[in-house]
């Protein structure tokens, strides 16, 4: 008897705890399920009422970044020496002689009456990235791109060349051997080229002279740009930042600006490298635009997720023509004072093989692309039946044609 009251007692409790689980989805309490952002601290659980459905999941880091965490580009120009009879012809590129002297003349040593006809030096502009918060004797990598009629800069060294921002001043100075991926190979009657000879790259050959002043540590407004510009991701990147925050300090600090731009009020116990270490993880659904982008020129084809075709009918067919050049000697007659002359003959033959009307119907992605392959067209084929399907207005996506 007492084993049957405490079973009717247990049973009961698990009713109530179900009942009330229920009553408080039903009034808009956040289920237990997946933990979003703030690892350090136990991480908060969200549920965002924009997902309509299953969109990529994403780090805040991995989908925008800090607007004052930015590259700066840097530029110079230089001379590569030691390519093996690949440099610049002095004749054509008259630059890199008066490069030559210029540095020559810096090492002490006179050219005054002195003419150079060497091929083992080229003309080069040198370009760089400078990465955010980079102190001043570190190392950056750099790109190295020939500006004369040289054909190759195999083999070579960059000489010491300054590295300039927009400004004037100087950040960086590059000097290093170049590695180049392609080659070329020329002979007296054929030549061969793989790759591009005439750029290459140096690892590590840029020493960083000066850094770029930054007022990170001091800013009390963090200011985030996302990659990929979209309203719905900017909007879920300040709830779950806002969810964050809320658990953690006691306040909301995320605001929304526009489709790109998210404003992030740092509180004043934290630095702001810290406090953005522990937003860069939380966990938001990504979202983007209805796109397909068509490159003609290589026969690329790339389809959103997002992308939906309405119902049409489709006939696609390729008109193929074939012309053939076939003359034709003509003999005179026997014993005549005619001559052999060639007569042109021309073969024009049109094909335009039998093409059914298909019925195309993309629901979801999978579907679309199972379509597009049912109908068996090549890539060519598709970016036409594409760009119809688009002018027809059965396209629920932007058509990018690059």
């Amino acid at each position: 008897m007492m084993r049957a009251l405490i079973l009717a007692l247990c049973l009961g409790l698990g009713f109530v705890g179900a009942s009330s689980a229920d009553e408080a989805l039903a009034n808009g309490a956040q289920p237990a399920g997946d933990v979003y952002g703030g690892a350090a601290y136990g991480g908060v659980n969200r549920n965002d009422p924009l997902s309509g459905r299953g969109f990529t999941v994403s780090r805040i880091k991995d989908v925008a970044t800090l607007q004052s965490a930015r590259d700066n580009q840097l530029v110079g120009y230089g001379l590569v020496i030691g390519v093996q009879g690949t440099g610049d012809g002095l004749r054509n590129s008259p630059f890199t002689e008066q490069s030559v002297r210029a540095m020559l003349e810096n090492l002490g040593i006179s050219t005054r009456g002195g003419a150079s006809r060497s091929r083992n030096v080229a003309a080069v502009i040198v370009t760089a990235n400078l990465p955010p918060f980079v102190q001043s004797g570190a190392r950056i990598d750099v790109n190295v791109s020939s500006m004369g009629d040289a054909t190759s800069l195999a083999g070579g060294t960059l000489v010491m060349t300054p590295l300039r921002a927009p400004d004037g001043e100087i950040y960086a100075v590059a000097q290093g051997s170049v590695i180049v991926s392609g080659f070329t190979a020329q002979g007296q009657a054929e030549t061969l080229t793989q790759g591009v000879p005439t750029s290459g790259r140096v690892p590590n050959g840029a020493i960083v002279e000066r850094q770029v002043p930054a007022s990170f540590s001091a800013d009390t407004t963090l200011t985030l740009q996302l990659r990929n510009p979209d309203f719905s991701t900017a909007v879920r990147i300040t709830d779950a930042i806002n969810e964050y925050a809320v658990s953690r300090f006691g306040q909301r600090l995320a605001a929304e600006q526009d489709a790109r731009t998210v404003l992030i009020n740092r509180p004043s116990n934290i630095s702001s490298a810290r406090f953005f270490a522990e937003l860069e993880n939380i966990v938001v659904e990504s979202d983007a635009p209805a796109r397909v982008v068509v490159d003609e020129r290589t026969g690329t084809i790339v389809i959103g997720q997002q992308v939906r075709i309405s119902r049409v009918a489709i006939s696609h067919g390729a008109l193929t023509v074939r012309i053939t050049e076939m003359p034709q000697v003509v003999q005179p007659e026997p014993f005549s004072r005619g001559e052999t002359a060639v007569e042109p003959f021309t073969a024009i033959d049109a094909n335009q093989p039998d093409a059914n009307v298909a019925m195309l119907d993309g629901p979801d992605l999978q579907t679309l692309v199972a379509g597009l392959n049912r109908l068996g067209v090549k890539p060519d084929g598709i970016i036409a039946i594409l760009q119809g399907i688009k002018s027809a207005g059965a396209l629920q996506a932007e058509l990018v044609l690059q």
